[in-house]
Formats: structure tokens, C-alpha cells, sequence
């Protein structure tokens, strides 16, 4: 018997446009699986060209609802970068706290709405809510200390307007600084209880072997630092990023694939684990032991636990940071711009971003290259549908299937939009 598989995404609303799903198997052999991403044009590298250097932080901001500080502080490093701007250390680590509460954002709704429903068998994320109150308000109470932080430090919650090249805006008092680092060790408490909690979860067994890229570091686990290294042992510079990666466009698709070397590959928190769970404080990576993950883990279905483990980690540098940080006298140092040409990369809650500009003398954008995680992550969620389907096995129903691929998806966490339930299935029998 064969059948074919049509999977359709309705849309994806914030970066990665609409896509589908189409997968044609005969018998228990999938012969085509194509993740059709139809992004409608956003032009954002466009947009940029002509403008000053001190707008671009805000516009590429604008790029995402979720990870939108990533974007922002990577163009900014950039440009500090290519400026020779020599920013004070309790800047930088007011910086790194702000990137910690994003991942602390993002992490805490992927757990909770769009990815513990599949664990426990609810459609969406409101209705676990009323079933697992306290699972549920848990979360919600994590998120609302990232959002706290990143109201302090940025201004608003959602799209920050307080860093600016050189620094911040303003500067939050000491005393706020002070509840911070106490409602950081409150809300690593509940992290561990959500580490527990994820590790218990029935999470399927789909280990594979892939590789993975993340930033890597000598003495931390890396945010805004470090190098850019791979499981196939690449390490190079963010200079060097494009000498090794390449995007194409696929016929099936009008977003880019990024590829390493002409092969797929991960971004995302699993990569960094793997590339640097030593660097994790001690509680954490006795949690991650008691978890069953000592080293390398290569199971897309973990990804929940590595995310709770994220949580906890960024919970306790919050509050190591906060705890010893003074502040300098002003928020921002001045810069002098050039011309010249500048990248960059960082760790965004799903992953790498590389931000490339060149700028004239007066600091205006020529050119400039994003490339966000999830178009680094298309190839890899392809090849992980349809080895994980092939396992799940095609003698499953219409509906298991469907589900089963959503969550194989959703392991990504892809964007906030294509990481709800969202696929419709239409079989055809022969």
C-alpha cells in the first residue's frame, strides 16, 4: 500500500512566513518530504541599506515578537566591534543579564504553551492550563521574572528600547538591581522544579547522530562571546562564518537554507548544551546528572529538558551577576564611527544569529546579512521528519501521524507561530 502525506502549515505570521508540509510515502519508505516555507518578502537586510548605524538596532529588533534583544545587541556588537568601542564591563554584563531573561521568555512559553500539551495529551496550552493549574501558573510566574528584567533594562517587555551602540540608554538604581538578584534565586526555584517535572515527562527516545553549531567558550557558557564551533570540529572566528556557510534557495521553499559546508545542521539550546554544559554551575549540571544527560545529547525530543535546564541556568548567572554588579557613572560610552566591514554572532534563545554589515564613513548601512536560526534549522527539521517518521512507522493512523509530526517540528521551536498545533492532514489511499 502506499500513501501520500500533505501537511500544511496555515501560517507562520512572524519570521519564517506560511508554511506546509508535504510528505509522499509508499509502503514504509518515505520517498519525498518537503517543508515548504512561503515567506512573503520582509526585505529587512534591504531595509537597512541607507540607514545609520544608529537605527539599525531598533529596526532589526523588529524582526521578531520573542528573541527580539538578540537581534538588536548583535547588529549593536557589530558595530562596537568595527568602532573599537572599549565598553565598560558592568555594561556588558548588564547586557548578558538582559540576553539570560530572553531565554528565560522564550524558553518558559515554549515549555508551557506550545510544547508540554503535546507531553501530556492537550491540544493547546489554555487547556493543560486548567487541568495542571500549578504547572501552568508555575510558568507563568517564570516568564514574568523575564519579563520583569527586561522591562527594567530595555524599557518594555517586547521590543526594548533601552540599549543603543556604546550602552544603554539609562540605567536602573542600585536597589532595583538588589530585588532583581532576590527574585532571581525565587524563580530558580521554581526552575528546578520544572527540570524535575521535564525530567519525568515520557520524552520518546529518537536519538540520532547530526551535527551542531553553537558559540563556544574557554570559561562560560557563551551568550555574547566566544567562537563559533561545531560537532565536526569547526572553530572559527565570526570573520570566518562565511567561508564555511552557505544559503540556498530550494525550489520547494522562498526562505533561504543555510548549510555548513554543504550539509544540514542544528543551532539551537541542544547545540549549546553539548558544546558547553561544563560551563554550567554546579546545581545545574547535577540536575542535567540526575536527569540522565552527562555529556552529549543528541535526542530532539530532550530538548524540553535542555530548555528547564537553560531556565535554571540563566536564573543563577542573574543572580551571580546582580549580586556583585556595580554600576558605572554613565550608561553609554561615545563611539566614533568608520567605514568599514563588521559581523558578529550571539546566542539567541533558539539559536545562532549572524548579523554581517559594511558601513560608509559616516556610518550608513551599504550592506548588511542576517541569517536567523530557523533558517539555519529547515534542513535538519527535513531530515529529522523523515528519519523519525520512518521509525514512528507509517502504519500509524492519519491523526498519530500528524501529531507525531508536529511534535518532531515543535522540537525546534521553529517561531511562535508554526510552534502550535497547526497541521492539517489529507491522505490519499492506494
Amino acid at each position: 500500500m502506499s500513501r501520500t502525506l500533505k501537511i500544511k502549515v496555515p501560517f507562520i505570521t512572524r519570521l519564517e512566513g506560511e508554511a506546509s508540509l508535504e510528505l509522499n510515502a509508499k509502503g514504509d519508505q518515505i520517498e519525498t518530504l518537503l517543508l515548504r516555507i512561503v515567506e512573503p518578502p520582509r526585505f529587512f537586510e534591504q531595509l537597512l541599506v541607507g540607514k545609520s548605524y544608529l537605527d539599525a538596532p531598533a529596526l532589526s529588533a523588529r524582526i521578531c515578537g520573542i528573541c527580539p534583544m538578540a537581534y538588536e545587541l548583535t547588529s549593536i556588537l557589530a558595530f562596537e566591534k568595527l568602532f573599537d568601542a572599549d565598553i565598560p564591563q558592568p555594561i556588558t554584563q548588564l547586557r548578558r543579564v538582559m540576553n539570560l531573561a530572553e531565554w528565560i521568555q522564550s524558553h518558559s512559553l515554549h515549555i508551557h504553551f506550545l510544547a508540554l500539551p503535546d507531553f501530556l495529551g492537550f491540544g493547546n496550552g489554555l487547556g493543560m492550563g486548567k487541568a495542571h493549574p500549578e504547572v501552568f501558573t508555575r510558568g507563568v510566574r517564570i516568564q514574568g521574572f523575564g519579563n520583569q528584567i527586561m522591562s527594567l533594562l530595555g524599557g518594555r517587555s517586547v521590543h526594548p528600547i533601552g540599549l543603543r551602540v556604546g550602552g544603554f540608554e539609562a540605567l536602573p538604581d542600585q536597589k532595583q538591581l538588589t530585588e532583581l538578584s532576590q527574585k532571581a534565586t525565587e524563580t530558580r526555584l521554581l526552575a528546578e522544579q520544572l527540570v524535575c517535572y521535564c525530567s519525568a515527562l515520557n520524552r520518546p527516545d529518537y536519538t540520532d547522530s547530526f551535527n551542531y553549531v553553537s558559540l563556544k567558550s574557554n570559561h562560560e557558557y557563551p551568550i555574547n562571546s566566544g567562537w563559533i564551533a561545531s560537532a565536526s570540529d569547526m572553530n572559527i572566528e565570526a570573520e570566518e562564518y562565511q567561508d564555511y556557510f552557505s544559503e540556498h534557495q530550494e525550489p520547494h521553499s522562498t526562505a533561504l537554507y543555510s548549510t555548513l559546508n554543504g550539509q544540514e545542521y542544528l543551532v539551537g539550546p541542544l547545540a549549546r548544551f553539548n558544546n558547553n554544559y561544563r560551563h554550567l554551575d554546579s546545581v545545574t549540571l547535577n540536575l542535567a546528572k540526575q536527569a540522565g544527560i552527562e555529556g552529549e545529547c543528541l535526542n530532539m525530543f530532550d530538548s524540553i529538558l535542555i530548555r528547564a535546564l537553560e531556565i535554571h541556568y540563566a536564573c543563577y548567572e542573574i543572580e551571580r551577576i546582580l549580586s556583585g554588579l556595580e554600576l558605572p557613572e554613565q550608561p553609554y560610552v561615545e563611539v566614533t564611527p568608520r567605514a568599514g566591514s563588521c559581523c558578529y554572532a550571539t546566542e539567541a534563545p533558539r539559536g545562532l544569529i549572524y548579523h554581517g554589515y559594511h558601513l560608509d564613513e559616516e556610518g550608513r548601512i551599504q550592506s548588511c546579512t542576517i541569517i536567523p536560526p530557523t533558517s539555519q534549522n529547515q534542513a535538519r527539521i527535513e531530515k529529522d521528519l523523515k528519519s523519525s517518521v520512518e521509525q514512528f512507522g507509517l502504519n500509524h493512523s492519519d491523526q498519530e501521524l500528524t501529531t507525531f509530526c508536529e511534535q518532531v517540528i515543535r522540537n525546534y521551536d521553529p517561531c511562535i507561530s508554526c510552534s502550535t498545533h497547526f497541521l492539517k492532514l489529507k491522505v490519499n489511499r492506494k
